[in-house]
């Protein structure tokens, strides 16, 4: 199993980082992709994945988008130069809550697009009441990306009939084992071909409400994605272990990794 968004950079794992990562790999987490969301927590990322075996993405979310500067794509692409960072994100919108303004948002996304296109490098995406934007920005870089993932999808059928439709694969959380907010996703999950599905935790965001016994802390590990990728399974009537083979290979060919 492999998790695709793991912000280990979060001050919620100071301190224990360490052993996170050790009982994730006890529990088969076999990679993980260490969130940027910032210039400074992607050069953090890129710090903290190469000791620990795993890899990075390097970019500015949506919410940290008024920090964008020229100097910030500069210091992007030389991240992107390291072995461990294998894509440009977390980059996208996010029209929910408007840390930063539309447009600022719309600004670094679009320069995020476009060092993903010089680099030919993947894209980890986030979109959250922002759809048809988000597509419309997105889709004059298509054929000049090798891949993209929207990372955390909650979106609603057609959000993903419109995504799948562009080639992009699909991030799916924890939130598909939330009783109050996750029954539509439980709904769609079953329709995402198994080539464009892929499964991550968003640790330490997005806890399965579903664990029993309830555990003590509401902080997510990676070393909870088995649970994910179970409830995955049984909605699609597939089994664990054959549908994690096929998420990891999803990976190596989104992300060129081997692991």
């Amino acid at each position: 199993m492999f998790d695709i968004g793991v912000n280990l950079t979060s001050s919620q794992f100071t301190g224990d980082r360490a052993q996170v990562v050790a009982r994730a790999a006890a529990a088969g987490v076999n990679g993980m992709l260490l969130t940027g969301t910032n210039l400074h927590e992607s050069q953090q990322a890129q710090a903290l994945a190469a000791p620990a075996g795993c890899w990075s993405t390097a970019g500015v979310h949506p919410h940290d988008s008024s920090q964008w500067q020229p100097e910030t794509a500069e210091a992007i692409r030389q991240l992107a130069s390291l072995p461990q960072v294998v894509a440009i994100g977390e980059c996208g919108l996010d029209f929910n809550r408007n840390f930063s303004t539309p447009q600022a948002q719309e600004a670094a996304f679009s320069a995020q697009l476009a060092i993903a296109a010089e680099l030919s490098l993947p894209v980890f995406l986030h979109c959250r009441d922002a759809h048809e934007r988000f597509l419309a920005l997105l889709d004059p870089w298509l054929d000049n990306i090798p891949g993209a993932v929207l990372h955390c999808f909650t979106g609603s059928a057609r959000e993903a009939r419109d995504c799948l439709a562009r080639g992009l694969y699909l991030g799916i959380t924890g939130w598909v084992c939330d009783e109050r907010r996750g029954q539509e996703l439980s709904e769609i999950v079953p329709l995402i071909p198994a080539e464009r599905l892929l499964i991550e935790t968003d640790a330490p965001y997005l806890l399965p409400r579903d664990i029993k016994p309830k555990p003590a802390s509401r902080r997510n590990e990676p070393a909870l994605l088995g649970h994910i990728l179970q409830r995955v399974a049984q909605l699609r009537g597939e089994e664990a272990d054959w549908l994690s083979e096929v998420t990891d290979q999803n990976v190596k060919r989104l992300f060129g990794i081997v692991f």
